[in-house]
């Protein structure tokens, strides 16, 4: 099996990044991938633990969970996230939190790299 990469950027409003992001690293983590993830942007303000979850508007936080469970690492950018008033203690256990060096790393070793986002 490879390794993928992925760097998420979605816009503001409206953005089906993020949500396709999470689909497609679920379909290759079940496919036995190694997968990674590099939220930057305003992808970050999803690793903040405990958003109150509303009927139509998911926070992510179980789904997340899930992937990381499965092995599937999760890192977002530190810089992002301070700037969007998310503090590492509120944020969801084992994600990672970095400059964009681990980026940097994480497609170096990969087979395939996908950037998404970023309208």
């Amino acid at each position: 099996m490879g390794k993928l990469a992925m760097g998420v950027y979605p816009g503001l409003v409206g953005s089906a990044c993020y949500d396709f992001a999470l689909k497609l690293a679920d379909a290759a983590a079940n496919k036995g991938h190694k997968v990674s993830i590099w939220f930057s942007g305003n992808a970050t303000g999803s690793v903040k633990a405990h958003q109150k979850h509303l009927k139509d508007y998911s926070t992510g936080e179980k789904y997340l969970t899930s992937l990381l469970e499965r092995g599937v690492e999760i890192c977002t950018c530190e810089a992002c996230t301070i700037a969007r008033g998310v503090q590492k203690p509120e944020g969801i256990e084992k994600i990672k939190w970095s400059a964009m060096h681990w980026y940097l790393g994480s497609i170096h070793a990969a087979d395939r790299v996908l950037h998404i986002g970023g309208e």
